[in-house]
Formats: structure tokens, sequence, C-alpha cells
């Protein structure tokens, strides 16, 4: 009886401590927090993925990001590479990529790479986002003071400017726990360091010169969403990069505020010349190219509506003085109304915005060649024809026949019939005053014309 009572306490102690063992390693496992982790049967389980942010950053950047993250976060990576070499760019794209690192569920590596890139400006922000930076060495990271891109902005602006940007550094730094002091000083005071001081400094987390050494270096770094804290498994991991699709990479070739805005106005121009002169065809095929290209360009960009209506309306103006004889008033219209489209063809406070130089230009590019065509025009309309039946108004011819009043007379190297209202003898010149069919109405040189 004892033995079995023994035997029985025996198992319940043994059944306690498996459950306390399992409870301890259910604790201590990690948690992920709004996202499952990785799992065998997962597209992207066991892997890293890379995606590539080289050149200026624009709305086609953000997206790249965004859709990087979205196939991130569906098919489990480990981690996503964001691999940067930029010298800064808009400011909306900016913060919407740090609004979705910061918010990503799938740890993010940023890396400034290969040797000789930076990550100026609003690449500062995008590396401080990431869950462990580094960079290759000879690199440098820094300068993030705004600017305008439709030139310099006024103190209260640019004070405002600069104040918003230190703050917003602060808080992506102490978001990931880098050096808020430095980062705000890259933006009021545009500091860069290389990579040995960035490290020094508490700027990124170290060093890579390769993506195995920076996975290996990376593994074990612990990142955290919220109150979840999590490591990063990723040494020796495989790599799979994103490459950029068709409509990207036409994008990323467009996407400048200045580009879309030129080919927009030379798609308005070509379809312009196609409509006055048909048949001509080159101009209607590069119009139409031109414009699809600009609209697909804005279509990622926040373009303002009043802007496009008064670009159209300017080149209404522009298509009417040639056809109307406002006497220049049509074209002054339209130069003003390019001018103001162009200056508000981007929304206010977005980041955006055509250069003025490139305003200026464009629209003094217009204004004088509309001048010169409208000149052409007025000035063709004075000329004396000289072609046609109108044409031979006014010219002179040699009697050859008699006109009594009908006869015969020469005109350069060909005879023509002619009918005078008096007698011309032979050899005298005559003014043509008329032309009736094949018959020319003369009258002797001299003599005034006759109704």
């Amino acid at each position: 009886m004892d033995a079995r009572v023994d035997s029985r306490r025996r198992g319940r102690r043994l059944r306690c401590a498996i459950g306390a063992m399992l409870l301890l390693a259910g604790l201590a496992s990690p948690r992920i927090h709004g996202a499952q982790a990785a799992r065998p049967g997962d597209p992207g389980g066991g892997r890293v993925l890379v995606v590539t942010l080289d050149g200026p950053v624009s709305p086609v950047t953000a997206e790249a990001v965004d859709a990087a993250l979205t196939r991130g976060e569906r098919e489990g990576y480990a981690a996503l590479v964001l691999e940067v070499d930029t010298p800064g760019g808009l400011e909306t794209s900016m913060r919407d990529i740090v609004k979705r690192l910061l918010a990503s569920k799938v740890p993010v590596i940023g890396w400034v790479t290969p040797s000789g890139a930076r990550s100026a400006s609003a690449g500062v922000f995008i590396v401080m986002a990431t869950d462990y930076a580094a960079m290759s060495p000879g690199t440098n990271i820094g300068a993030a003071t705004p600017i305008n891109l439709q030139g310099p902005m006024d103190s209260t602006l640019a004070r405002k400017a600069t104040n918003d940007a230190a703050a917003f550094a602060r808080t992506v730094a102490l978001q990931r726990g880098r050096n808020a002091a430095w980062a705000e000083d890259a933006v009021r005071r545009a500091v860069a360091v290389d990579e040995a001081e960035a490290v020094r400094l508490g700027v990124v987390d170290t060093v890579a010169a390769t993506l195995p050494e920076l996975l290996a270096l990376a593994d074990g770094h612990e990142w955290k969403r919220g109150e979840v804290r999590q490591r990063l498994a990723t040494r020796g991991l495989p790599i799979e990069r994103i490459e950029p699709g068709f409509r990207q990479r036409v994008l990323a070739l467009v996407a400048d505020p200045n580009v879309s805005y030129l080919l927009m106005l030379i798609g308005f121009y070509g379809i312009m010349f196609e409509l006055q002169n048909p048949g001509a065809i080159l101009p209607g095929i590069i119009g139409g190219i031109s414009l699809i290209l600009a609209f697909l360009a804005l279509s990622v960009m926040p373009i303002n509506v009043a802007g496009i209506a008064l670009i159209l309306l300017a080149m209404v103006f522009f298509i009417a003085e040639i056809k109307v004889a406002s006497h220049g008033l049509l074209a002054a219209g339209g130069v003003l109304s390019l001018l103001l489209g162009s200056a508000v063809l981007f929304k206010g406070g977005s980041g955006f915005g055509v250069a003025w130089p490139v305003i200026l230009g464009a629209t003094a590019a217009t204004a004088l060649f509309f001048l010169l065509v409208v000149g052409a025009g007025l000035r063709a309309q004075k000329r004396r024809v000289v072609t046609g039946a109108a044409g031979l108004v006014g010219r002179r011819a040699t009697v050859v026949t008699r006109l009594a009043p009908d006869g015969v007379v020469r005109l350069g190297d060909e005879l023509w019939n002619a009918v005078g209202d008096t007698t011309v003898e032979v050899g005298r010149e005559v003014e043509i005053t008329a032309v009736q069919g094949l018959t020319l109405r003369v009258r002797p040189v001299g003599q005034e014309a006759w109704t």
C-alpha cells in the first residue's frame, strides 16, 4: 500500500515538473507581435530578402520599399536588407518609407553600400529607422538639412521646416536606440560622418564589407515592436533579391518633378502641332508618348488639378493666338496661365515642385516660339501673293500681237491671250490687272487701272 502511494506521488511530481518546464519554455520562446514566425512551409522561410535603394528618394522608391516589406511579411522572410545609396530626395516619400519601416512586421537591416556610397538627407532618416544599421568601408552618412526644390525658403519657413525635420530625426533615432543628438545635428548643422565615426557615435551598429559578413554580424541582434522583443537569426541564410519591374524602371527615369513637367509640355506641343498640321505624324507620336509618360509619373505625385487646368488653358490660348488676330493678347494670357499653372502644379507642402529656372526657361521658350510663329504669320499675311492666279496680278508682259482690244502677250516664256481697254501696239509693256480663266486683263504701263 505504501509503495503504491509513493509511486503515485512520484508520478504527480514528475508530471508537475514536466508541466513547469513546458510553461517556462513557452514563456522563454520568442513571440512575434502582429505576424507569424517563419514556418517551414512559408515561401520565404529561412531566407533573407534584399532590395536596393539607389538614387533619389521618390514616390517610386517608397512604392518599391512598401512592396518589399509587404512581400517579406506575407511570405515570412527572416529579414529584409535595404541597400542604401542615395543623395536624398523628397520629404513626403521619406516619411512614407520611415513610417512603413517603423511598423514593419519583418526586421529590416539598413546597409549603406557599396564603397563610395552615401546616405544623405532623406537617406539619414531611412537608415536610422531600420532595426540594424551598417555601413560599408568608404561610405558616409549625414547632412539632412531640408531644402526646397523651388528655391530658397524665407527665414520663417526654413526655420519651421528645420525644426520639424529635427524633431522627426530625434523621434526616429530614439525609436531605434540611436544617437538622437547627432541625428538632430545632421538636420540643424548638416553634419556628416564616415563609417568608423558613425559606429563610434552610435549612428549605425557596425561596418560590414560584404552581405554574408553583414548577416553574420546582425545575427543575435535584438529588435522590437512595441513591448515585444526578438532576436535576428540571419547567419548563413540564403539571399533572394528583388529586381525592379518594368513600371518601376520607367517611373525611376521620369519621376523627377522637373522631368515629368517637361515631358508634359513636350506632349502638349506635339499633339498641338499634329492637330495644326494633320499628317505630320512625328510630332503626334512624340507628343503622345511624352504625354503618357508624364501622366504615368504624375500619377504617383500629389498634383494639383488647378495646375493641370491652367497649363491646358495656356495651350488653348496659344492655339487661339494662331487662329485669331488678337494682337498678342491671347499669347500674353497663355504665358501668364502657363506660369501660374507651373507654379501650383504640385500641392503645397508636399515637398514636390518644379524648379523656377525650369519654369521660367520653359515659359520663355514657349513665348518666344509663339511670338516667332505669330510674327511670321502676320508678316506672311502682308506679303504680296506670288503663286496662282493672284500671283500674276501686277506683273508685266510684252505685247506680241496688237491688242485691239484682244491680242497675245508674252509673260516670261509663256504666251497668254490678253484683252485691254485700249489699243496697244506690238512691243509695248503692259501690266496685268486681273486673270479671267486663261485670259489676262491688261493695261499699258503707266495707265491707271480700270474696272
